[in-house]
């Protein structure tokens, strides 16, 4: 009978794994999550089992109750809360399940205080999985001709990858800058590869929001290391300022994009007629919304919503689309003020954490890249979803991950002191 805990023929994980079948699982859905929709959600559901009987088992879940278990209960019920007060009927229940998903994820990662050993493991996964499925979207986009577009093949869509790669590029940059010195040379080869790769695809993927944002998001890193070493700075401004001056020197596919939007007179490429959309579902169902997934019916009712409160229907004002192109703007349609300000919430205390446990000089390696994924998840979370709607499915999987090991990392710190 298999034991759950059993460290029989586990030697591929590191030395000393503490429940390496669960440990298992979760490296397994790290390695299927940007690849393959099943098996991504059979070891998210096996990991979740693993977790729960190990912790029955030795009377362990993770320390005392903090302001994160709060706010991840909070966010889990609201979507189904929403649900139940949905202003249009059609997907809101299963939308909810995206947010348990991500929530019991990142909950119980949280609280699995893995070893460092496993983190960087982890986050090595994380980075190679992203390469070779770049690698199967590059092969589908340019030989094979399956995809219009460059993409991961189970995070979907070309925005939805972008924001994906963005987030997996901060947490390369960190790793690099954090370990250069004392890393091996395969490990120092996959993040260049990775910071490379990564680089060349958003561009590729002409995701301006995510390529600009990664951008920015490398300039950011390059300040917070100052009190380390003024050269990362340096050289991340020489390579941004030559990217951008080679995509128009050459008229890349992003700038040559970008020129025809500004032409078209669609420099937002109708976001703000998408937004329009959503502040109307949000007028007609201010507190709860239309319910999650339900963003796509808008459209049925919007005239008639319009015209119900006085106002003329202009038709070149709105443009109705699956989702509402921003974090923020789909969240208000489909969540109400009442989903929204969960996930204000909840990026206000990531953010808050990040600050108050800044790393300082003296801290070690470990400590600077898991922080560093953390930070890349929020800043890319947070800037992007702007222009896109982060903080969903796969790349929100991949969101509280990043701050799930860095929080799991300083719960040990905190448990040693």
């Amino acid at each position: 009978m298999l034991k759950i805990n059993s460290a029989a023929n586990m030697r591929f994980f590191p030395a000393a794994t503490r429940y390496p079948i669960e440990f298992a699982f979760l490296a397994l859905l790290v390695v299927f999550l940007p690849a393959f929709e099943a098996p991504k959600n059979i070891f998210w559901a096996a990991y979740v089992i693993a977790w729960m009987v190990n912790r029955v088992k030795d009377k362990d879940f993770g320390g005392k109750w903090q302001t994160w278990d709060t706010l991840i209960i909070l966010w889990i019920a609201s979507g189904y809360i929403v649900a139940a007060f949905a202003g249009l009927k059609h997907e809101e229940w299963l939308g909810a399940h995206d947010i348990l998903r991500y929530g019991s994820i990142f909950w119980l990662v949280m609280r699995g205080r893995y070893a460092d050993a496993q983190l960087r493991w982890l986050l090595g996964a994380i980075i190679l999985s992203t390469l070779v499925t770049l690698g199967m979207g590059f092969w589908q986009f340019y030989v094979s001709h399956t995809k219009n577009s460059l993409q991961l093949h189970s995070v979907g869509h070309v925005n939805h990858s972008a924001i994906y790669l963005a987030m997996v590029f901060g947490a390369a940059l960190f790793w690099l800058l954090a370990a250069g010195r004392t890393a091996s040379g395969a490990l120092r080869a996959l993040l260049l590869a990775a910071i490379g790769l990564i680089t060349l695809a958003l561009f590729v993927a002409e995701s301006r929001a995510a390529a600009g944002m990664a951008l920015l998001l490398a300039l950011c890193i390059g300040f917070i290391w100052l009190p380390k070493s003024k050269a990362p700075l340096l050289i991340m401004t020489v390579v941004a300022i030559a990217l951008i001056g080679g995509s128009l020197f050459f008229n890349a596919r992003l700038v040559e994009k970008t020129r025809g939007t500004i032409e078209s007179n669609l420099a937002f490429a109708e976001r703000p007629e998408i937004w329009n959309v959503a502040i109307e579902a949000w007028r007609q169902y201010p507190l709860f919304g239309v319910g999650m997934d339900n963003f796509n019916q808008i459209g049925k009712h919007l005239q008639g919503w319009v015209e119900a409160r006085g106002a003329s229907f202009e038709h070149k004002r709105y443009v109705t689309q699956g989702h509402g192109h921003s974090l923020y703007f789909n969240t208000l349609a489909e969540r109400g003020a009442f989903g929204l300000s969960i996930v204000l919430a909840v990026l206000a205390y990531w953010a808050y954490c990040l600050v108050r446990r800044w790393p300082s000089k003296t801290d070690d390696d470990t400590h600077w890249l898991l922080w560093g994924g953390a930070f890349s998840a929020w800043f890319i979370t947070v800037g992007v979803g702007t222009f896109n709607t982060t903080l969903h499915h796969e790349h929100a999987i991949l969101a509280v991950l990043l701050l799930g090991f860095w929080l799991s990392h300083e719960a040990g710190r905190a448990s040693k002191a």
